[in-house]
């Protein structure tokens, strides 16, 4: 069914589901897994209040984080994993490395770590389902919004 797996991660409790959940389809198919963080390009501000180096410093912290603990799910299962942090539209770098992977479906939680930024950027999540060209599994939480 599934040649390779996708899961793109912010370590958001939503994406977080979504890893164990990619790493678990991962070793059932017995297929690669590959990981993807994405540095949001659309938030950067330049302003005397915000660092705009502090703000990419502490985003490629916390992709590396996420990453590495996909790594260690993956690790635990003896399931193959390889990872990357892209710099983009978040929507826009998912798609890519899916196609770049030639990734079978793509696995991604349900809503990210802001919703706030999710408000004013859109979802990413519905931009991924919309536009993708091959299957998107959504792993979301029970919890109502």
């Amino acid at each position: 069914m599934y040649d390779s797996i996708l899961v793109a991660t912010d370590g958001s409790d939503a994406a977080t589901d979504a890893v164990d959940h990619a790493v678990e389809l991962a070793g059932q198919f017995d297929v690669p897994l590959s990981g993807v963080a994405v540095l949001e390009s659309r938030t950067d501000y330049d302003n005397a209040i915000v660092d705009p180096e502090e703000t990419r410093r502490r985003q490629r912290e916390q992709a590396e984080r996420a990453l590495s603990d996909l790594e260690t799910r993956a690790e635990a299962v003896d399931v193959p994993v390889e990872t990357t942090i892209r710099t983009g539209v978040p929507h826009e770098e998912i798609l890519a490395a899916a196609e770049e992977r030639d990734a079978s479906a793509v696995v991604v939680g349900s809503r990210g770590r802001s919703s706030f930024t999710g408000a004013l950027l859109g979802s990413t999540v519905d931009a991924i389902v919309r536009l993708a060209n091959r299957p998107v599994l959504v792993v979301g939480d029970e919890a109502p919004r």
